[in-house]
């Protein structure tokens, strides 16, 4: 069963790009592309800098991403595998924007 958290206001969001918000201690990563809200941790995986919320968000084949912006290294925003270095990835939560908020699911990794 789904756990969703209210995190922010739809117009608290910029499109094609992210921001960050603390939940529980946990900062995320919000970035809001044609109308959909995705969600990863903000940490860098590599340099393990709270700093993915300004990274550039792009499309690779057909794959949204975000790139960090300490060294570039692209990030699946679906699943949130490196898809330029085996090995490192992202957490990706489930979210959603209902009724003007948008909701995220802590407890459940996607």
């Amino acid at each position: 069963m789904a756990d969703f958290i209210k995190v922010c206001g739809e117009n608290d969001l910029v499109e094609n790009s992210g921001v960050a918000a603390l939940i529980d201690d946990q900062q995320l990563a919000l970035f809001y592309i044609n109308s959909q809200v995705y969600i990863t941790s903000n940490t860098d995986p590599i340099r393990e800098a709270e700093v993915m919320s300004r990274g550039m968000v792009g499309d690779r084949d057909g794959e949204l991403f975000v790139a960090s912006p300490l060294h570039k290294e692209c990030y699946s925003l679906i699943s949130g595998i490196c898809l330029d270095k085996e090995g490192y990835s992202l957490s990706v939560f489930p979210g959603k924007i209902e009724d003007g908020f948008v909701w995220v699911d802590m407890h459940a990794k996607v």
